[in-house]
């Protein structure tokens, strides 16, 4: 593994093997600064944790988002029902918890790499896309500033792992058919 790759890359803000991680390795720093000497160990874990959680918020809100759409198409409604909130909801916890307990994220989340932020900043890009076509079905006349937002978080996302480069074809996809 390269824990301890990373964590002492980020604590002494050095180069890491290829293709390098700048961002990571950035926040990474900020985070040890925060948590003081001697605790750097702990500030380089709490980046991947703290990644961990906010994908698997992001992750949840999407969920439900889709699960919001199919029940209201099916029903033919603009509203949802109490039930179909709660089954909504139901079907973002248990898949996002779904998620959280898999082996690949849990030790991706417990560890100092790249992983956990990949994955954060994956979940973020394809939630925001999700966004524009709501401001895009609503006649937002600012929906193309999530377009920039996204463009943005994968340019950054390219300093922490290639990762984010997978959901270019979604985004164009949900942009097509829009």
């Amino acid at each position: 593994w390269d824990c301890g790759e990373f964590a002492a890359g980020a604590v002494k803000l050095e180069v890491v093997h290829s293709p390098g991680a700048p961002l990571f390795l950035l926040i990474g720093r900020f985070f040890a600064i925060i948590f003081g000497s001697g605790n750097e160990h702990i500030a380089i874990n709490a980046v991947s944790a703290l990644s961990s959680g906010f994908t698997i918020l992001f992750l949840f809100w999407t969920i439900t988002h889709f699960a919001r759409r199919i029940m209201l198409r099916r029903s033919g409604e603009n509203t949802l029902t109490s039930n179909g909130q709660i089954a909504a909801m139901a079907a973002g916890v248990i898949g996002a918890l779904a998620y959280t307990f898999s082996d690949t994220f849990w030790f991706s989340a417990v560890e100092a790499e790249v992983y956990a932020m990949s994955s954060f900043l994956t979940a973020l890009v394809f939630w925001s896309i999700l966004k524009w076509e709501d401001k895009v079905s609503e006649g937002s006349q600012v929906a193309d500033r999530w377009i920039v937002f996204i463009a943005f978080v994968i340019g950054l996302s390219i300093g922490v792992h290639l990762l984010n480069l997978l959901t270019i074809p979604a985004i164009v996809m949900v942009y097509y058919f829009k």
